[in-house]
C-alpha cells in the first residue's frame, strides 16, 4: 500500500456517512454517574417473563439452530394473523412476510432492493435517522420534507406535491414518528395516498410504534384503497414488546417485492436469530396483556412528564405515539446540540438535539419517556433547574 492509506480504498459514500447523532450523546455519557437517560429509545421493561420462559425451554430443547431464510412459518404465521386482528391489514403469511434482524434490516433491504441511482427517495423529516444515510449509500437522491410543530409534525400532500419531480420513486414514511410522536388519522393519509397512486410512487411505511397510540387507533397508510400493492410495511418487536435486544423485525408487502428482499436477507442475514423468532412468537401468542400493559404504562408516563416540560416553560406538541416528547428550548437562546450538551454536563440528563432527526428538528429536542417514573420526575427536577440558570 505504498503511498496510499487504507482510507483511500474506502467507498466515498460510507466515508462521508456521519455518525449516529443519537449514539454520539450515548457514547458521551456512558461511564458518567448520576447521569439520567432519555436519550436511547428503549422500554425500561424488560422482555416479559412468559416470553424469557419460553425461550429458556427453547434452549433446553436444543433450538439452536438456522430457520428458513424467511423466518419460522408459525411465526409468519403469527404475524400475519396479528395484523389482520389489530390494523384489517391481510398478508400470506408464505411469500408476503419476511422476518429480519430487526426492523432497521428490513429498512435496509427494502432500499436495497428499490433503489437504483439517482433515484429519488421522499421522506418527511424529523424522522428516524437511518433512512438517508442508506439512500446515499445506494446512490439514492435524497429528497427531505419538512414537517412543523404548527401542523402536530404531519406530512401534508402540499408539502409532498411540492417536492415531487419525474425521478420522484420512493415515499419512506414514519408514523407514529420518531422522534416527535407525530401521527397521521386516515384522513391525513387521503391525499397523500391520492398523490402515491398518481405519481406511481412505492411506499415504505415504517410503522415499529403502531402499537404505541394514545388516545386513538393506528391507521396505516397500507389501509387505504389502491395502497396495499405498493406499500411495503414493517415494523418488529422492539419497542412496544420490549424486546429491543431480540433482533425481530418484519416486513410485509407485495410477494414480488417480498421475494427480492429475501434474496438480499439470504446473502446477508441468512436468517433472523431462532431464539429471537421464538420470543416474537411467543409475545404474539401469549404476550399481548403483558404489551397492553406496557403501553397504559407509557401513556401515564406520557402525560406527567409532557406537562412537566410545559409547566417548566419548554413548549411541546401533544405527542399522540411513539414514546418520545420533542419539547421546544428555541426560547432559552440556546441551539439544540449547545443545549444537549449543557444539560448533561450541568444536569446530568442525555436527550438528542433535534437538528440529527433533519429539516425542522433544530430548536428542539428529543426526550425519551420510556424510562422509569422516578427517573422522569428527577429528570424534570434537573431540567427545570437547568433552564432557571438561563
Amino acid at each position: 500500500m505504498s503511498g496510499t492509506t487504507l482510507t483511500d480504498f474506502l467507498s466515498p459514500a460510507a466515508r462521508t456517512m456521519q455518525p449516529s447523532g443519537i449514539r454520539r450523546y450515548f457514547d458521551y455519557a456512558a461511564g458518567r454517574k448520576d447521569v439520567i437517560s432519555l436519550g436511547v429509545g428503549e422500554p425500561d421493561f424488560v422482555t416479559p417473563k412468559v416470553v424469557r420462559d419460553a425461550c429458556i425451554a427453547a434452549i433446553e430443547q436444543g433450538r439452536t439452530t438456522y430457520t428458513p431464510n424467511a423466518g419460522l412459518p408459525e411465526l409468519r404465521e403469527a404475524i400475519a394473523g396479528y395484523l389482520d386482528a389489530s390494523f384489517g391489514l391481510k398478508y400470506d403469511p408464505a411469500d408476503e412476510v419476511l422476518v429480519t434482524n430487526g426492523s432497521s434490516e428490513a429498512i435496509d433491504l427494502a432500499l436495497r432492493a428499490l433503489i437504483s441511482p439517482g433515484d429519488e427517495i421522499l421522506f418527511p423529516e424529523p424522522c428516524f435517522i437511518a433512512y438517508s444515510p442508506i439512500a446515499a449509500l445506494l446512490g439514492g437522491v435524497t429528497v427531505p420534507i419538512e414537517t412543523t410543530a404548527d401542523n402536530r409534525f404531519k406530512l401534508t400532500a402540499e408539502s409532498l406535491r411540492a417536492k415531487l419531480t419525474p425521478r420522484s420513486k420512493l415515499l419512506v414514511v414514519s408514523y407514529p414518528n420518531n422522534p416527535t410522536g407525530g401521527i397521521m388519522t386516515r384522513e391525513d393519509w387521503i391525499p397523500i395516498a391520492e398523490l402515491a397512486i398518481a405519481h406511481n410512487l412505492v411506499v415504505i411505511s415504517d410503522e415499529i410504534y403502531a402499537e404505541l397510540t394514545f388516545g386513538s387507533k393506528h391507521e396505516s397508510i397500507a389501509e387505504l384503497p389502491g395502497m396495499r400493492e405498493r406499500t411495503l410495511l414493517i415494523s418488529g418487536f422492539s419497542k412496544a414488546f420490549a424486546m429491543t435486544g431480540w433482533r425481530v423485525g418484519y416486513a410485509c408487502g407485495p410477494g414480488e417485492l417480498i421475494a427480492v428482499m429475501l434474496k438480499i436477507h439470504q446473502y446477508t442475514a441468512t436468517c433472523a436469530p431462532i431464539i429471537g423468532q421464538i420470543a416474537g412468537l411467543e409475545s404474539l401468542v401469549n404476550g399481548l396483556d403483558e404489551k397492553d400493559r406496557m403501553v397504559e404504562s407509557y401513556d401515564r408516563r406520557r402525560r406527567f412528564f409532557v406537562s412537566g416540560l410545559r409547566e417548566i416553560g419548554l413548549p411541546c406538541h401533544e405527542p399522540l405515539g411513539s414514546f418520545y416528547a420533542f419539547p421546544s428550548i428555541a426560547d432559552t437562546g440556546l441551539g439544540s446540540d449547545e443545549f444537549v450538551t449543557r444539560l448533561l454536563d450541568e444536569a446530568g440528563v442525555v436527550t438528542v438535539p433535534g437538528h440529527v432527526f433533519g429539516l425542522g428538528g433544530e430548536g428542539f429536542i428529543r426526550c425519551c419517556y420510556a424510562a422509569a417514573q422516578s427517573q422522569l420526575e428527577a429528570a424534570l427536577e434537573r431540567i427545570y433547574s437547568f433552564v432557571r440558570t438561563l
